[in-house]
């Protein structure tokens, strides 16, 4: 079953009746019962998620856009202004979309972690640690999708730029390329290149042109900074979580084979000690006809 099979299936259950009731007393010592219907706050619960979970399928949409994008700007020396802007209010969008994602389940994290603080468990806890856990594994996937795509198209913008140095004369290593980047110094390398011929121009164009976007595409990681490391503690997080998953089934699998030894060995010495007893049994008949005998003829019987 796949991870929204796994929501929808859960979403569309009917979750179990929880009924929980608070005794409070007033002036004249009689008890006020409060009947709270825990249908109401799971329904709630599974509509957050599904809206989380439009939101993580949007962002997947969105980051398949934005490799479009690349790649069509990558394709032409100049890349027309409609193409860039299309691809800033993608990349706006992923931003926006992302935070909200990151807020929601955020909230939904420290729901669980108040419950779990006054000692409760029930079967909506597991159910809501279990959807937050399959939300933040696809959040956390679709987002270190994003990244990888943002750093392949600085590297490809970073392999045009060097191309087009090369183009004019001007030989510089990867190590070079990275400082100027880093520094954003661009003039350092380009000043001295020649305007004498149109592939000059075309190519000094094109340098300056990666470079924006390379300048762009640092601005948009920057601003994400926080989320990439909170996706860092939740993906440590999850590990950790998963660690313990197949640590109890370890140990679960070894308790079982543990009980099952001791059960075969409980029914050895059980149909050991049966046969003992009827040994037993059968020595003190046996011994008991002989008495009954040597007495009997003693007797003249």
């Amino acid at each position: 079953m796949g991870l929204w099979q796994f929501i929808n299936t859960k979403r569309d259950e009917k979750p179990r009746t929880h009924l929980y009731y608070f005794s409070a007393k007033d002036s004249d010592d009689d008890e006020e019962v409060v009947q709270v219907d825990r249908d109401h706050f799971m329904d709630e619960f599974f509509e957050q998620v599904e809206e989380i979970r439009v939101c993580i399928d949007k962002l997947s949409e969105d980051v398949e856009q934005v490799k479009k994008q690349h790649s069509a700007i990558l394709a032409a020396p100049n890349p027309d202004e409609k193409t860039k802007q299309e691809l800033e209010d993608l990349t706006a969008d992923i931003k926006k979309t992302a935070n909200k994602v990151r807020s929601k389940l955020k909230a939904i994290e420290q729901s669980i972690e108040q419950e779990e603080g006054l000692n409760r468990s029930s079967a909506d806890l597991r159910i809501r640690k279990t959807q937050h856990s399959t939300l933040s594994r696809k959040f956390v996937e679709v987002m270190t999708e994003y990244n990888t795509t943002q750093s392949k198209y600085r590297d490809r913008c970073k392999d045009r730029i060097q191309r087009q140095l090369e183009i004019t004369g001007r030989t510089t290593t990867n190590e070079e390329l990275e400082d100027m980047l880093e520094s954003g110094k661009l003039a350092i390398f380009t000043d001295d290149i020649k305007m004498d011929s149109q592939i000059d121009k075309q190519a000094l164009n094109e340098i300056e042109t990666r470079h924006t976007e390379i300048i762009k595409l640092e601005n948009s990681i920057r601003e994400l900074h926080d989320m990439f490391v909170d996706m860092a503690m939740l993906v440590e997080s999850q590990g950790e979580m998963i660690d313990r998953i197949e640590y109890n089934v370890e140990h679960s699998v070894d308790f079982v084979e543990r009980a099952v030894s001791d059960t075969k060995k409980a029914v050895k010495y059980q149909s050991q000690a049966r046969k003992k007893k009827l040994m037993i049994i059968v020595c003190c008949t046996i011994l008991g006809v002989v008495l009954a005998s040597t007495i009997g003829g003693y007797l003249g019987f």
